[in-house]
């Protein structure tokens, strides 16, 4: 087995694949079956390469001071001899030996214009890369950065002009020009075949192809088999499976009008001008989209449209009534929206392409989101169903719920049980909606694609079965203590305290970490310029929004009592989710940040649950 030269960490010299340039780099893994290594440019740039195209820094230079300090007295030699007036023969001699230098001069020049073209599309400076926290670049970054903007100036014709001018070359023949212009084109195919084939997805998440498409029927199965539980008198795991209803009752027209109404009546409250209009992430292309933060303005308007409903004595239980039939509308117009996603996807520049859904596979592309961030105009998809339609349909659903007891059980008030579930769940998605701006951060936003995964997701599962403890309540009646009503409440409102404090801690040290009001927060500083929090939330676990988020689900399952297993599929799906988030989270951020990664590890040991997990 060959011993491995270059350590984790190490600061060394790479070949760009393709070219004969090197540029520093730094080692972060080694993978002892393949023996390739690692390693991270300058721009963030990974990459896989062998120990062959790998120098490191001390012999690199030295080579390049030997190469530099030899060739100028060649060249002064060179030039000093065809000027020495000696014999005709040999000044004749030395005459074609000089002109031979030349063309191989000149022709050593073009290759090198070639290869800078090719450096310069490849790395373009990075705003992200090239700042710090005070906004301003390093010295070795402004020079790096002046270096290559003046080399943007010089254009390949006028070099060469330069070079025929200082050397006296004769022009070219048409056959030499065609040469040149084929070898040029040939260089901007290989910039693009190599920026395509660096962006590909390379780790297939959820079971690679065949777990994705296995995961395209299993989520819409899931969802009716809990909602048809919910129905059953007894809800028993050992009662499956329930009874099967016929496929003409899942299906009115009338209901999946309902939901398009529901669903571009969100749209117009998204487009309406009012709320400011902020910034998100830079993308990887340096570009920031814009995103009018109105998602609460767009609730109140609801509020006031379902209060105008009600008092002219609008039977909202009709949602209870033709439940199942909402929730197969609702698949249907996701998996119609996630065609429509791919299918338009395939014409977007690959700049656009999400980093996790360009795999090049139909079916995983088509589940994890081919495009990052589909639009149509200033209408941002992804960003719409992330938190309008589902998440308002989901307090919608659980007020339903609510009128749909009172009516069944002949109800003068909604019990104990059902005004904590929708008191708990209400304050959950306002909270969403009045901290909107803080979802650009999230990874559904800068690293998943628009495809079935989040379609479906925000629009059947978040909905359908987020109410699923306010629908069970329905058919299965709980009665509660004001005393044990009073714990789960203080249980509640500490799962939502960590939560949201932790999540501002984090939103707002993204956005600003210089603000004077995050100076207690201590930082490990990354190679990306980014800084990884030691202390506060992100200090005690290293996913405290999960741990928040976990014991809020607990909260409200509570209310349902322990008769059944059902109410608390969400705390165990919800436990499953977190999980393979945090796995993936680990994995991204083990990629992102290397070295400092393992040392935030080191420094915080406990991912979600403290001195367990």
């Amino acid at each position: 087995m060959p011993s491995r030269r270059f350590a984790d960490g190490e600061v060394v010299m790479g070949r760009w694949p393709g070219s004969v340039l090197y540029y520093e780099v730094q080692v972060t893994s080694y993978d002892d079956v393949s023996h390739l290594y690692t390693v991270k440019y300058k721009d963030g740039t990974e990459l896989a390469l062998k120990e062959s195209d790998i120098r490191s820094q001390s012999s690199f230079k030295h080579r390049k001071s030997q190469s530099s300090s030899s060739s100028p007295s060649r060249r002064s030699t060179s030039r000093s001899r065809s000027r020495s007036p000696g014999r005709p023969g040999k000044g004749r001699r030395r005459s074609s030996s000089q002109s031979r230098e030349h063309r191989d001069d000149k022709k050593k020049i073009i290759q090198e214009t070639s290869l800078d073209l090719l450096v310069l599309v490849l790395f373009k400076p990075s705003e992200n890369n090239t700042r710090r926290y005070n906004g301003e670049p390093d010295s070795t970054e402004r020079n790096d950065t002046s270096r290559v903007s003046s080399e943007q100036k010089l254009k390949p014709d006028l070099q060469i002009e330069r070079v025929i001018e200082q050397y006296s070359l004769r022009p070219r023949k048409e056959e030499k020009k065609k040469e040149e212009v084929y070898s040029e084109k040939k260089v901007f195919e290989t910039i693009k075949t190599i920026e395509k084939a660096s962006s590909k997805t390379k780790d297939l998440e959820f079971g690679g192809r065949i777990g994705t498409f296995a995961l395209i029927f299993f989520l819409p199965a899931a969802v009716f088999y809990l909602l048809l539980m919910c129905k059953q008198d007894d809800p028993s795991l050992m009662n499956f499976p329930p009874p099967l209803p016929s496929l003409e009752s899942l299906w009115e027209a009338r209901v999946f009008g309902v939901f398009l109404l529901w669903f571009f009546l969100q749209a117009l409250f998204y487009l309406l001008p009012i709320g400011k209009v902020v910034e998100g992430l830079p993308l990887s292309n340096g570009r920031k989209l814009h995103y009018r933060i109105n998602g609460f303005y767009a609730f109140v308007l609801t509020a006031a449209i379902i209060g105008t409903l009600l008092y002219f004595q609008f039977e909202l239980h009709y949602l209870y009534d033709h439940f199942m039939q909402f929730a197969v509308s609702a698949a249907a117009f996701s998996m119609v929206l996630s065609i429509y996603l791919y299918i338009r996807s395939l014409k977007a520049p690959q700049e656009e392409l999400a980093p996790g859904g360009n795999s090049g596979y139909f079916i995983y592309d088509f589940f994890t989101g081919h495009e990052l961030n589909p639009r149509i105009g200033s209408f941002d998809l992804k960003y719409f169903c992330e938190l309008r339609p589902g998440l308002m349909g989901w307090v919608v659903i659980n007020l339903a719920m609510l009128l749909a007891e009172m009516k069944i059980h002949n109800q003068s008030t909604p019990s104990l049980s059902m005004i904590l579930v929708n008191s708990f769940q209400l304050l959950y998605v306002v909270d969403a909606l009045w901290n909107e701006e803080a979802v650009l951060t999230t990874m559904d936003i800068t690293h998943d694609g628009f495809g079935f995964m989040l379609a479906f997701g925000d629009l059947v599962w978040v909905p359908f079965v987020y109410s699923l403890q306010a629908f069970y309540l329905v058919g299965h009646p709980t009665a509660i203590s004001w005393p044990v009503a009073a714990a789960i409440t203080i249980l509640n409102c500490i799962g939502y305290y960590i939560f949201r404090s932790a999540n501002s801690q984090k939103n707002n040290f993204r956005r600003n970490p210089g603000d004077p009001k995050l100076a207690y927060l201590k930082f490990i500083p990354t190679a990306t310029g980014k800084g990884l929090l030691v202390t506060g939330w992100w200090g005690f676990v290293r996913h405290p929004n999960y741990l928040g988020d976990i014991i809020m689900a607990l909260a409200w399952s509570l209310p349902c009592g322990f008769n059944h297993i059902l109410p608390y599929f969400y705390v165990i799906y919800f436990i499953c989710l977190l999980v393979h988030r945090e796995a993936r989270d680990e994995h991204h951020c083990k990629q992102k940040y290397g070295l400092a990664w393992e040392r935030y590890c080191q420094r915080v040991p406990y991912r979600i649950f403290p001195y367990i997990y």
